[in-house]
């Protein structure tokens, strides 16, 4: 029989390359969302919910309804300045979000749950690459609340036998290759995109955050994994908490690291023309290099990135964002 997988926060940019591959490997997608930052056009492989995660009643009768094998949870709130500014909102709707989530599903029976976490949650490193052993001392609040959500979900199953899996994510970069869906936020924070803007559109310029960082060419260094290869790990993780459940974290991520010069390098490759660029002074809390190790997640789930090379993230972005302009 074929499985059912509720996906919260399915309308997002990793929700919905997440509910493609599910369906792509035979799963039946529900979409949960409230689309406060999510696009309606995005929901294509099941039907949509409109629903706050804050609000119990209404989980509880999509759950009832649905009686998913699996809830894959991304709703969140995922700007760390926003977090730093507004940190009621973060731990509001991502820790509080969650509480209600799990006991929606602790009330209908719901057993297994797929969580989007974050690198966030290990703070500044003391070891490259970081592995999951890693201490966890967030300097932000949009790391806590991750991190405390993990917390919750060991609690959890100790006390409720609720199987859980928390992945880590470093930087989701790229688009579907497809073309059907991509990267969209409002505001737009993330590297990539911005630096494709700042190819396309002159009076875009992209900031550079410190040029005098401890790295070869003294800019930030950092993980960027394609979100279909995230995507691909969603589904092996999924399939392996249905099946074997307890508590479980990974890490997700390539092992490579790229400043964000290289970055910039890469983009004008792609795109044919010099981003516009400034440079500007570090950001508080901006680690020099942050890389992950994988080895766990190849180990346990069978997953290594595939699609990850920063050049064919880069065409994936690039054509996403051209296509929607030409349309």
């Amino acid at each position: 029989m074929m499985k059912t997988v509720l996906v919260t926060g399915g309308a997002g940019y990793v929700g919905s390359h997440c509910c493609k591959a599910f369906a792509q490997a035979g799963w039946n997608v529900v979409v949960l969302d409230n689309l406060s930052r999510g696009w309606r056009d995005a929901v294509r492989w099941g039907p949509l919910i409109e629903c706050d995660i804050r609000d119990e009643p209404r989980l509880r009768a999509a759950l009832q309804a649905h009686q998913p094998d699996l809830v894959a949870h991304f709703a969140a709130r995922a700007y760390v300045g926003e977090s730093v500014a507004d940190p009621a909102l973060y731990y509001a709707n991502n820790t509080a979000g969650t509480l209600a989530l799990l006991e929606a599903m602790r009330a209908t029976g719901g057993r297994h749950l797929l969580f989007s976490s974050t690198c966030a949650s290990y703070g500044i490193p003391r070891t490259l690459p970081l592995d999951e052993a890693h201490p966890q001392t967030p300097i932000n609040p949009y790391g806590w609340s991750k991190m405390i959500i993990e917390r919750m979900l060991e609690d959890y199953g100790r006390a409720y036998g609720l199987a859980s899996v928390s992945l880590r994510y470093f930087n989701a970069a790229g688009c579907d290759p497809d073309g059907e869906i991509g990267e969209r936020h409002e505001p737009e924070t993330h590297a990539i995109p911005l630096l494709i803007e700042a190819a396309r559109v002159p009076d875009r310029p992209f900031t550079v955050f410190g040029n005098d960082f401890p790295t070869p060419d003294g800019s930030a260094i950092r993980d960027y994994v394609h979100v279909n290869d995230l995507a691909s790990a969603h589904v092996h993780a999924g399939e392996m908490i249905v099946d074997r459940g307890g508590t479980h974290v990974f890490n997700l991520g390539t092992g490579v690291g790229t400043s964000v010069l290289e970055l910039i390098g890469a983009v004008k490759r792609a795109a044919g023309t010099d981003p516009v660029v400034q440079f500007g002074p570090r950001r508080e809390g901006d680690p020099p290099v942050l890389v992950a190790s994988y080895a766990k997640a190849e180990r346990e789930l069978g997953w290594r990135p595939q699609r990850s090379q920063i050049d064919f993230i880069i065409e994936t972005a690039l054509r996403w964002r051209d296509g929607r302009v030409g349309r």
